[in-house]
C-alpha cells in the first residue's frame, strides 16, 4: 500500500468511528432517553421531541453554508469545531434545568449535527476519493450504520443504572475523548483543488435552479419525512404493542444492524440499475416497510420489521450520498449537497411532529405508520424526473 492510501484508508477509518460516535451521541441517545427525561423533569414527550427538532432545523440551515465552507477548506476544520460544540451542547442537555434552556442547548447540538454528521464526510470522501468514491462511501456507512446497534442498547443500559441527565455526561465524556482528536489527527490530508468534472461538468448555480435538481429534493424530501418519522416514533409504535423501553431499545439497535446489511447490497444495485430505477427501488421498499410495521402485532414480527426498515433506510442514505455526484459530477458537490441535504433536514425535524400528529389525529401509531407509508410511496413517481437529461445517464 502506497503512503496516498495509507493517508485514504486512516481518513475513512477515522469517518468511521467518529461517524458512529457522533449519530449515537448526538441523535439515537435521545429517543431511549424521551421516557426518563418526561418521567423526571414534567415536561411533555411533545416539548422534548420540539427540542429535537429545532436541533434539526438548525442543523438543515447551517447546513447549506457549511457546504460551501467544505468546498473551499475540506473537513477537518469543520469537523473539529463541529465535535467541540457537540460536546458542549450535551453537557448542556444534561444540565438544563429549564425547557427553554433545553431548548437552547439543542439549538447548540444542531450546529454540531451540521458540522459532524453524513455531509461533511460525505464531501470529504467524494473530494478525496475521486472515482473511487462508491466503494468509500459505502464502507462508511456500512460501519456508521452500527451507530444505533451500539448506543441505543448502551444508553438504555446507562439509563437503567443512572439518571438521563448522569447518562448524558458520560456520552458527552465519549464524544469528547474520541470525535476532537480523532477529526484533529485523522483529516490532515491536504485539501485537493476542485477539478471540473469533463464527463458531467455543470455549474451549480444553474442545477440547483434546474427541473431535476428541484424533483430530486421533493422526491428525497417526501421520502425523508416517512423515514425519520420512523426512526424517532418507533419506540413509542413498540410501547403500544406492549414492548418494554429496553426491548424496543434493542430493536431500535437491531434496525442499525440492518442498514449495514442493506448497504451491502448497495454496489449491486448500482451496477445493476440506473439513476431513476434504483431510486424509484429504494423508495417503494422503505414505504413497504413503514407499512409493515404499522400493520403487523406480535413482539417478533415487528422486530424483524424493524430490521428490515433498517436495512431499506441504510440504502437511501447511500443513494442520498451518491445522488449528487451521479447526476453532477463533483464539481461544487458541497454546495448542490448542502442545498440537498437542507429541505431533508427540515423534513427529519418536522417528522416526529407528524408522526405524534397522525398518531393523535388516528387514535394510533399502528396507523400512522400506515399513513407515512402511503406518503412515502407517492415519492416514487416523482422521483422519476430527478435526472438530468444526458446520454451518459442511465436510467
Amino acid at each position: 500500500m502506497s503512503r496516498g492510501e495509507r493517508k485514504l484508508a486512516t481518513v475513512l477509518a477515522t469517518l468511521c468511528v467518529t461517524e458512529i460516535v457522533s449519530w449515537g451521541v448526538l441523535f439515537y441517545a435521545f429517543p431511549v432517553l424521551v421516557p426518563a427525561i418526561a418521567r423526571d423533569t414534567g415536561w411533555s414527550p411533545a416539548a422534548l421531541t420540539g427540542a429535537l427538532s429545532a436541533a434539526l432545523l438548525v442543523s438543515a440551515l447551517t447546513g447549506i453554508v457549511i457546504g460551501r465552507v467544505l468546498d473551499r477548506r475540506g473537513p477537518r476544520q469543520v469537523m473539529v469545531a463541529g465535535s467541540v460544540v457537540g460536546v458542549v451542547a450535551v453537557v448542556l442537555i444534561a444540565t438544563a434545568r429549564t425547557l427553554p434552556w433545553f431548548f437552547a442547548a439543542w439549538v447548540c447540538a444542531g450546529l454540531a449535527m451540521a458540522a459532524t454528521f453524513y455531509q461533511p464526510a460525505f464531501a470529504a470522501l467524494t473530494r478525496w476519493y475521486g472515482t473511487r468514491r462508491v466503494r468509500a462511501l459505502t464502507t462508511l456507512t456500512l460501519v456508521a450504520g452500527f451507530s444505533s446497534t451500539v448506543f441505543a442498547p448502551l444508553t438504555a443500559l446507562l439509563a437503567a443504572n443512572w439518571s438521563w441527565r448522569t447518562t448524558y455526561l458520560v456520552l458527552a465524556a465519549v464524544l469528547a475523548v474520541i470525535t476532537v482528536p480523532g477529526h484533529w489527527s485523522g483529516l490532515r490530508r491536504s485539501w485537493p483543488p476542485l477539478v471540473v468534472d469533463t464527463e458531467q461538468s455543470s455549474k451549480p448555480r444553474s442545477e440547483a435552479r434546474s427541473p431535476a435538481f428541484v424533483a430530486l429534493v421533493a422526491a428525497f424530501s417526501l421520502t425523508a419525512l416517512g423515514t425519520y418519522a420512523v426512526v424517532v416514533n418507533l419506540v413509542a409504535l413498540l410501547a403500544e404493542r406492549g414492548l418494554s423501553t429496553g426491548t424496543a431499545a434493542i430493536a431500535l439497535g437491531l434496525g442499525g444492524a440492518g442498514q449495514v446489511a442493506g448497504r451491502l447490497g448497495f454496489a449491486t444495485l448500482v451496477n445493476r440499475t440506473g439513476i431513476r430505477t434504483r431510486t424509484a427501488i429504494v423508495i417503494v421498499v422503505l414505504a413497504a416497510t413503514t407499512t409493515l410495521l404499522g400493520s403487523l402485532t406480535s413482539a417478533e414480527a415487528l422486530v424483524v420489521a424493524s430490521v428490515l426498515a433498517g436495512m431499506a433506510r441504510g440504502v437511501f442514505t447511500l443513494l442520498q450520498a451518491t445522488a449528487v455526484a451521479d447526476r453532477w459530477g463533483t464539481t461544487g458537490y458541497g454546495r448542490l449537497s448542502g442545498l440537498l441535504s437542507a429541505p431533508l433536514t427540515i423534513m427529519s425535524a418536522v417528522a416526529p411532529y407528524t408522526g405524534a400528529i397522525l398518531a393523535a389525529i388516528t387514535g394510533s401509531y399502528s396507523t400512522a405508520f400506515v399513513v407515512l407509508g402511503v406518503l412515502t410511496v407517492a415519492a416514487a413517481p416523482v422521483s422519476f424526473a430527478a435526472a438530468p437529461t444526458s446520454s451518459k445517464i442511465r436510467s
